[in-house]
């Protein structure tokens, strides 16, 4: 049976948009070194494509009663699992154990530079992680490009997977197929090397926060931005270069109906990510990104949906709101097994 939930926004102090701050160049590592994480990061030493990589990872333990129960949470491409500071305390309060890792490529992991980047490979990749930490059996949230990650994981690994929750995914809709024009990797890594602090930020506000501005949110824009104004730039720019093409030739999109977990959608209205729109002609580019229609589709297309909607929030629901995000996330996944 389909459910469809709409949540209204609670009234929030928000402060407008000001000019950046002085000090906005810091400078990180090529694994995001000098960055604090909100939780004690381990590394998972493996050997894929014929090299060996690090897997970097938050292991949280229970903090309230626990529930044997385990979530791992999937990051976004312009997020890493620092981003889910506040949902690992509030999973973790609530008695689950809560894995966070960042994927091959991203933040804390390894920068490969010869690797054929493929959701199916980070599926498998987390399925070696978590199998390495005993966890056989998982719920998996995924948010932006983690919610693409994580149907894929959810398709390739029905048996380890007891329930999925997509926060704000991106690929709900095939954009290639939709007309948006290829972009090589070569075309990709010279637009990613030209990433500024700005612009990063500009992003944010336009699609993650709805043109409001709060200071906490600078921490993630510097999360982003510090790779790039460190000595690892140009890796760090090829890895995104290469990630960004994976996640528009690879669809997951067509496959929803062969999902088998219990599925939980929460989706925020206000969204219109849609990656590739910057490069397709106007009057495509104002068809794509809606996520209201979005939201509505993949809950027919996925057999055992909920759709929870926030009309008034943006990409970004566990950041921007998140006592109204987690107070439906812990509802959602309470109801596993109701």
């Amino acid at each position: 049976m389909k459910k469809t939930v709409i949540l209204t926004a609670c009234a929030s102090l928000l402060l407008p948009f000001a000019s950046l701050p002085a000090n906005a160049a810091v400078n990180y590592g090529p694994q995001l070194q000098g960055f604090e994480y909100p939780y004690p990061v381990e590394r998972f030493t493996f050997t894929s494509q014929q090299q060996e990589l690090e897997m970097a990872y938050m292991d949280v333990k229970p903090t309230g009663e626990a529930n044997d129960r385990t979530v791992v949470l999937l990051h976004g491409k312009n997020f890493c699992g620092a981003t889910w500071e506040q949902s690992i305390k509030v999973l973790s309060e609530a008695g689950y154990r809560v894995i966070a890792p960042d994927q091959i490529g991203f933040c804390s992991s390894s920068k490969p530079r010869g690797y054929q980047f493929s959701f199916a490979q980070l599926a498998e990749n987390t399925r070696e992680l978590l199998e390495h930490l005993g966890a056989h059996k998982v719920t998996v949230i995924g948010h932006s490009m983690g919610g693409m990650l994580a149907a894929r994981y959810a398709l390739q690994f029905p048996e380890h997977t007891e329930q999925l929750v997509l926060a704000n995914p991106i690929g709900l809709e095939d954009w290639q197929q939709k007309g948006v024009p290829y972009a090589t990797i070569d075309r990709l890594y010279r637009a990613q090397l030209k990433t500024t602090y700005e612009g990063i930020k500009n992003y944010q506000l336009k699609f993650y926060y709805n043109g409001e501005w709060k200071p906490e949110y600078d921490r993630w824009v510097e999360m982003a931005y510090g790779m790039y104004a460190g000595p690892g730039k140009e890796i760090v720019a090829w890895n995104q270069a290469q990630t960004a093409e994976m996640l528009f030739t690879q669809p997951v999109v067509h496959e929803f109906p062969n999902i088998q977990a219990p599925t939980l959608l929460l989706i925020g209205g206000k969204d219109r990510t849609a990656p590739g729109a910057n490069r397709a002609p106007e009057a495509l580019a104002e068809q794509l990104g809606h996520y209201p229609q979005l939201g509505r589709a993949t809950a027919e297309a996925i057999p055992n949906a909920t759709l929870v909607e926030f009309p008034e929030l943006g990409h970004s629901p566990q950041v921007e709101a998140p006592e109204q995000f987690h107070a439906a996330l812990l509802k959602g996944l309470a109801q596993l097994n109701q």
